[in-house]
């Protein structure tokens, strides 16, 4: 029984890998769709959506049988709990990408980014792909060693991208923007969803380094990214 135990245990981590890596193609695709004015990869991100939303319920369904039938302790319980928590948050994630994704596909078949700040965008949306793809290293990581670095680098990224985020309200608040209404909403909502995925990742990560070191106080140099709320 113990070792269906662990299987199901090494099962739950291997899917919740599978479906960052589904939000990192996701996260990638929508900022091409959105910078290229792509309608066809727009469409692929918000189909691929659906897929993202039905792989964490079946995980979550995974953890929650789990939970009831082998009530786990220590670590294990951890194991679990840290896995309905961050499913949560990967599939926000998923939403932003998608959300992103929209916007393109609405202003098809002219782009998207507003003039003045496709640099803006090409960096955030960069960053984003990278803060995804560490992501996957973390969720894989093995042990606090490999997953502290890590943490790390989401951390400094996110800095990044909430910079990046702030100059975009400077832009189109300043008195030199003349953009129109539309571009003004495109800007500030596209802006809004880049730095919501990043300070999703950076959820992620406290709950990642936890799971590793059971003591919050392991986590300090993360402990000042703003807070998650819904959305």
């Amino acid at each position: 029984m113990r070792e269906l135990f662990h299987q199901a245990l090494e099962d739950v981590q291997t899917r919740v890998v599978e479906i960052s890596e589904l939000v990192t193609v996701s996260i990638d695709k929508a900022t091409r769709a959105f910078g290229k004015g792509d309608v066809a990869l727009a469409e692929e991100v918000i189909a691929d959506d659906k897929k993202i939303d039905a792989l964490t319920r079946e995980l979550d369904e995974q953890a929650i049988s789990i939970l009831a039938m082998q009530q786990p302790v220590a670590r294990d319980l951890r194991v679990v709990v840290t896995t309905l928590r961050v499913t949560a948050s990967l599939e926000r994630m998923g939403d932003m990408a998608e959300h992103i994704a929209q916007l393109a596909r609405t202003r098809y078949p002219e782009r998207a980014i507003p003039k003045g700040l496709k640099s803006t965008f090409t960096r955030m949306g960069e960053l984003d792909v990278e803060i995804a793809r560490e992501l996957t290293k973390l969720v894989a990581a093995p042990d606090a060693a490999i997953a502290l670095p890590i943490a790390d680098r989401i951390r400094n990224s996110d800095d990044d991208v909430d910079e990046l985020h702030a100059n975009v309200f400077e832009k189109v608040l300043s008195d030199s923007w003349q953009g129109e209404a539309g571009a003004t909403v495109d800007a500030t909502l596209a802006s809004r969803y880049h730095e919501r995925f990043a300070d999703h990742a950076v959820s992620i990560a406290k709950k990642i380094v936890y799971l590793h070191t059971g003591d919050w106080s392991g986590i300090e140099a993360l402990s000042d990214a703003a807070p998650i709320t819904e959305g």
